[in-house]
């Protein structure tokens, strides 16, 4: 499957690697010190609520943005500015002190450039994988997790040692910085991606795809999104807050929660072969609402990080399997239904930011503990629709084709 990969093809995946790296690196340093951010800035929570909103709505303009340059100029050049500058906008966080303003415009850059950073190397990975002609997708998604542990300690540690947030900021930023200079020019010029569907091709295709097996694993998709908003933008401030978790302590639930992301898809697959995609979905949805569930019933900091680990254990497996099905419903081999599957997460992540913000200010001793329930609730919704994960394949269709996804913060 490999022949004809040269050594320029190695270099461009192990760019897109250290791409994915980064972007790992600079996400979790910056939510797993939400916190530390809130109190610098003196925010309510429901003033914190809309900044955390406000990254994902950018972030979709920018990868809207981004996805219109890659035809120009490829998305290489576009990952090579938005990357650093990614990087460079944590720091600018860091800088913004008690200037609530100031804060506003960086988080705003911040996810416009992340946008921009989602969707071209994203874009680089189906490149690299066109061109191996193997599925390489786990192993990408794989480093972001990896990274992103790497992140959370860094975050913990930094809080240990009392480093101020533009100190932890700029460390994590000038790592992100080095690496992407120094790897970003080995990814695919514009030429060497290759060239997609036209936008002709795809409309056409778009019509021998089914929606409504579509809609039943996106309505799963999307609460494990939502559930992954929640810990990713509340978990440290659950233990910091409402557990009394030292500054050090908070980041540990979000890097618990990503080890066990990384072991649990390390064995998906394995397990999908053996019992069947609908039986993974359901266990995976039992553990993941044991997990919310002890997360919500924490009665202190290092209960709920265990909880939280049970949480990624099971909710991981949700989103790859929901693009397995998604490939055994689309007859094109163009990605449509993989791409329809894919906006789903979008949604379950805004919501998840919206949802919990908007409970959390409710209540000031127990907001967090309420507004965690309504993930946890909302997963019973995988058990509902854990049949439509094995759906009848349509004619023409490859179950097995490489399906891209946005990696679980």
């Amino acid at each position: 499957m490999t022949q004809g990969i040269t050594a320029r093809d190695r270099q461009a995946r192990f760019a897109t690697y250290a791409a994915f790296a980064v972007q790992g690196l600079c996400f979790a340093s910056l939510v797993t010190q939400v916190p530390k951010m809130q109190d610098a800035h003196h925010l309510s929570d429901a003033t914190l609520s809309l900044v955390l909103l406000m990254v994902p709505l950018v972030a979709g303009v920018g990868s809207v943005i981004s996805g219109a340059l890659f035809q120009r100029i490829g998305s290489g050049p576009v990952l090579r500015v938005a990357q650093p500058a990614v990087a460079v906008m944590i720091a600018l966080i860091g800088l913004t002190g008690d200037n609530d303003i100031a804060l506003y415009v960086a988080v705003a850059a911040f996810g416009l450039f992340v946008g921009a950073v989602d969707a071209s190397m994203n874009a680089q990975a189906v490149a690299v994988e066109r061109r191996y002609g193997i599925s390489l997708i786990t192993g990408f998604y794989a480093v972001w997790s990896v990274a992103g542990i790497l992140g959370g300690l860094w975050a913990s540690l930094s809080n240990k040692v009392d480093l101020s947030l533009f100190t932890c900021f700029a460390i994590a930023a000038a790592v992100g910085v080095a690496v992407s200079l120094s790897t970003s020019h080995r990814l695919y010029r514009r030429a060497e991606e290759g060239t997609g569907p036209s936008a002709e091709e795809l409309k056409a295709a778009g019509r021998s795809v089914p929606w409504r097996p579509i809609l039943v694993v996106g309505a799963a998709m999307a609460v494990a999104y939502l559930a992954d908003a929640a810990i990713s933008n509340y978990g440290a401030k659950y233990l910091d807050d409402e557990l009394s978790a030292s500054d050090w302590v908070a980041p540990l639930g979000y890097v618990a929660y990503q080890i066990t992301m990384v072991i649990s898809r390390g064995v998906a697959d394995f397990a999908v072969r053996r019992s069947g995609a609908v039986q993974v979905v359901r266990i995976g949805g039992l553990v993941g609402i044991v997990g919310m569930a002890g997360v919500v019933a924490a009665p202190n900091a290092g209960f709920a990080i265990a909880a939280f680990a049970v949480a990624g254990l099971g909710l991981s497996v949700i989103a790859p399997v929901s693009f397995t099905a998604a490939g055994r419903v689309d007859p094109t081999g163009l990605g449509v239904a993989v791409s329809r599957v894919n906006i789903f997460n979008y949604v379950g992540f805004v919501l998840g930011a919206a949802v919990v913000g908007a409970i959390a200010p409710m209540s000031a001793d127990h907001g967090l503990r309420i507004a965690f329930i309504v993930p946890t609730a909302l997963i019973l919704v995988v058990f509902i629709t854990a049949k439509g994960f094995n759906p009848s394949p349509v004619k023409g269709a490859d179950p097995n084709a490489p399906a891209m996804e946005r990696p679980v913060a």
